[in-house]
Parts: structure tokens; sequence; C-alpha cells
């Protein structure tokens, strides 16, 4: 990004800090426009899914261990000797003197074909490897689009705490101007002393710097907008009801959570993926069978007397080779005894996702809960410093209180209003993550109208477009003869 872009992205997002409402509510942002913006155009995003269609080959690769493969070579030489003593030869009583030179050209060419038949399940074991990693592969995939709508909905919220805080801010300032406005009108006619005046001041001067410090956090957190969903924020909507999507107890979001949090589901394709390996290493100890067949010719020419290009000697061979592993120094047992310990490995990490997950849908349902209440009761304290405000003012002003009770009921009711302000965004936050820790946080819940990205269609197209042989099928049910299970075995207690 230029130097003119950026500079050009931090006045946007400065300027339009400081100008809260210049749109109007027809031109409001929703909640499902940025995850819609961000689904399809953020660059972590775009990323991962780069890096899944790359995993989708692996599984082309595996499947060419059923097919066969096609080489052609050629070659094409010349040579020339000048002879020191061309040799002489009587014919019919003449001596005839040779050339003095020796020339010679080859040409040949040849097409072999090279089918595997059986592997010993090396094929096999290799192509449920693969498979295994490209499911693995998308649910990281789905982990990291979570992610991405977490952030944005935090993004969101962000802005809107941070419009709302500078909103309030504004108020106060505002109404505390006024009260410094009437404190030096009462005090020029002598109803109050001129230290109810300097409470006015310090309390308006105080109001001053957090309306300061309200604007750089919305520019912050504008930034971060930007950042994340890849535009500038505009006047935001509020942000829409998730309840319809939450559970209704914790028992609820625990089932959820063990059947689509991507991180178990992923854990889980690792581990039969590590099988699948502890196959692959077993496999070399069968042995492979494989059939080969090969075309070609080849021409000679010296001197111009000899073969001439249409006359060459052609070569067809066929070949049936078998190959059995005797003696490998150790290495085969070594390479099952480290695929092993990493399937040991990958088991274990599926407990570890698995308690992980319980520990963050404890934590989002208690946060939850705690967020809930708060809410709650911020709701009530507004509600009544707001009245106490009121009452305040009014009794002020029949002198039944002084001005720091005035600028302490404002006090009151400002921090009250912030209180609200966090509490609401930390309630939307709090539903969010428990949806991510469930694994039900996905594009369709924040904008239903945004089409899903879907990954086997990358995958079908590459696997489609691989080519295929009609004897592949019976190649893939010869291999699996007497070959290691590729399935995940129960753990053994």
């Amino acid at each position: 990004m230029s130097n003119r872009r950026r500079a050009g992205l931090l006045a946007a997002a400065c300027s339009a800090g400081l100008m809260v409402g210049a749109f109007s509510a027809a031109h409001a942002e929703s909640l499902a426009d940025a995850a819609a913006l961000a689904y399809q155009t953020n660059p972590t995003l775009q990323q991962q899914r780069a890096v899944q269609r790359a995993t989708d080959e692996s599984v082309v690769r595996a499947r060419t261990g059923f097919r066969p493969t096609v080489n052609a070579s050629a070659g094409l030489t010349n040579s020339r000797t000048d002879l020191a003593h061309p040799s002489t030869t009587l014919v019919g009583g003449v001596l005839v003197t040779g050339s003095d030179v020796n020339k010679v050209g080859t040409s040949n060419a040849q097409i072999q074909l090279s089918q595997p038949l059986y592997t010993g399940g090396q094929a096999t074991a290799n192509l449920s490897a693969a498979e295994a990693d490209v499911m693995a592969g998308r649910e990281d995939l789905r982990r990291v689009e979570q992610s991405v709508l977490a952030s944005v909905v935090a993004a969101y919220v962000d802005v809107r705490r941070g419009q709302e805080t500078l909103r309030i801010a504004n108020e106060n300032v505002a109404v505390l101007t006024r009260q410094l406005d009437e404190s030096n009108a009462r005090f020029e006619v002598g109803e109050i002393t001129r230290t109810d005046v300097a409470q006015s001041q310090a309390r308006l001067a105080a109001a001053k710097a957090s309306q300061s410090s309200a604007q750089g956090n919305l520019a912050i957190a504008r930034a971060t907008y930007a950042q994340i969903v890849g535009q500038n924020p505009t006047d935001l909507a509020p942000e829409p009801s998730l309840a319809s999507v939450l559970p209704t107890s914790v028992e609820q979001a625990f089932d959820a959570a063990e059947g689509s949090n991507p991180a178990v589901l992923a854990a889980r394709y690792a581990e039969q993926a590590a099988t699948a390996r502890v196959a692959l290493a077993k496999s070399a100890y069968l042995p492979t069978v494989s059939a080969g067949a090969s075309l070609g010719y080849d021409a000679a020419e010296a001197n111009g007397n000899g073969k001439q290009f249409g006359q060459y000697d052609r070569q067809i061979a066929g070949s049936l080779t078998a190959r059995v592993p005797l003696f490998t120094g150790g290495l085969n047992a070594s390479n099952v005894r480290a695929a092993r310990e990493r399937e040991n490995a990958a088991r274990v990490a599926v407990d570890g996702a698995k308690r992980q997950v319980i520990q963050q849908v404890s934590a989002a349902w208690s946060t939850l809960l705690a967020t809930r209440a708060n809410l709650g009761s911020n709701e009530e304290q507004v509600r009544a410093t707001r009245i106490a405000f009121e009452g305040v003012r009014q009794e002020q002003q029949v002198g039944l209180r002084t001005t720091l009770d005035v600028l302490n009921a404002q006090l009151e009711l400002s921090n009250a209003e912030l209180a609200l302000v966090t509490a609401r965004r930390d309630e939307y936050v709090a539903s969010t993550s428990l949806l991510q820790a469930m694994g039900q946080l996905d594009v369709t819940k924040l904008a239903s109208g945004t089409a899903a990205y879907d990954p086997k269609t990358s995958y079908d197209r590459v696997t489609h477009s691989a080519g295929w042989v009609p004897w592949e099928p019976v190649v893939q049910a010869i291999d699996k003869v007497g070959a290691p299970s590729t399935k995940p075995q129960p753990a053994s207690k």
C-alpha cells in the first residue's frame, strides 16, 4: 500500500470518527454487510482457502499410485571422423583408395509404460492419509472463518461503543458547559462562591479530556474495523439479536461443541491420517508387483551406406516385476515405531482438543450469564441515576442542593451511561464467543444472504480433472488385499 493510500485511510478514519451521525439511517451499514464483505475479501480467509486448495492436490498425487505412467524418449546423433591413413583396396586389379572421412548417424525413440499392480497397501494408505488431511484442512478453514467473523463482530461493536461513548462525552461537555454558565451567572449575583465556579470549571476540563480520549479510541476502533472488514465504517446500525441461535442451557452448548467444534473435528481427522501413515509404514514389509511395456526403434547410417531412416530395428518388450524386501537394516521397523508414536500423539491431541473446548464453552457460558446480569443492572442503574440527576437539578434551583451535588449527579449519570454501553458490547461479544466455542458461528447466522464458501467445489474440480483409467478400481481393490488397516483402532484401556 502506498504512503498516499495509507494517509488517506487514516484521514478518513479520523475525520469520520469526529463526524458521527453524518450519514442518514438510509445509508447505515449493518453487521450483515460487514460480515459479508469480510467473508469475501479478508486476506486471512483468502490465504487459508488457498492453503486448503493446495491440500486438495495431495489426493490427486495419492491417486497416481494406482495409475500408469508413460514416458517417451528420443535421440539423434551424428559423428564424423577424419582418417589419417585412408584404406586402399585392390578391386579387379585396380587399387581403390577409401574415403578419408568416416560418417556415422544414429537415431532412436522409445515409449515406456509402467503400471503398479500391487503396492502392499502403500497406495491405499497414502490415499487414506491424504483424504484425512483434506478433511482436517476443511475444519481448519472453518476455524479460521469463525475467528474472522468473531473479529468482525468485535470490531463492529467496538466502533458502535466508540460512537456511543463519544456521543455521551459530547453531551456531558454540553451539560457541564451550561452548568458553568449558570454558575458564572449565579456568582455574579452573589448566590454562590468562587469555589462553586472552580468546581464547575474543573469538571468541564475533565469532561473535555474524556471527550478527546473518546475521539482517539473511536479512531482506533475504526482503523481496526477497516483492517478486518476492508472498508471504513459509516453510520453503523444496531447489531441484530442472537437470542434465536443461542443455546438455552450449557448442556446443549456442550453437545453442540462436541459435534461441530472445528478444533475437535480437525484433531479427529488428524488421528485418522496418523493411523493411515502407520499402515503406510507397515506396508513397506510387503511385496510390490508392477507391469511394464516398451516400444522403440533404433536406426543407424554410416557413410551413406547402410540403414536409412525408414529402415530400423524395432524393439517391443514387456515385463512383470515383483519386489520383496528382505533386509533394510532396521529402517522399516524404525519407521513403524515412529508412525505409531505420531498416532499416539494425534490420539492424545483429540483428548486435549476436547478438554480445551469444554473449557472454552464453560468460560463463554459463564461470561454470557455474567454480562447479561451486568447488562440488566446497568440498565436499572441508568434509569435510577437519570431520575436522581433530574431531581438534584430541581432541588438545586430551589436552594436545597449545592453545585457540587449537581456535578456529582451528572458524573454518576455519565459513568452509568458509559457502563451500560460497555455492558451491551460485552454481552454481544460473549454471545459470539459462545457460538464460536460451539463451532456454530458461520456466515449464515450473521449475513443470511451471503453464499458460504464450499471447499468441496475446488476438491471436486481438481480430483475430476486429474484423469482416470478404467482399471483403476480394480487396482485399488487388489491393493487392499492383505494390506494393513487404515482405520483408527480404539485406545487400549
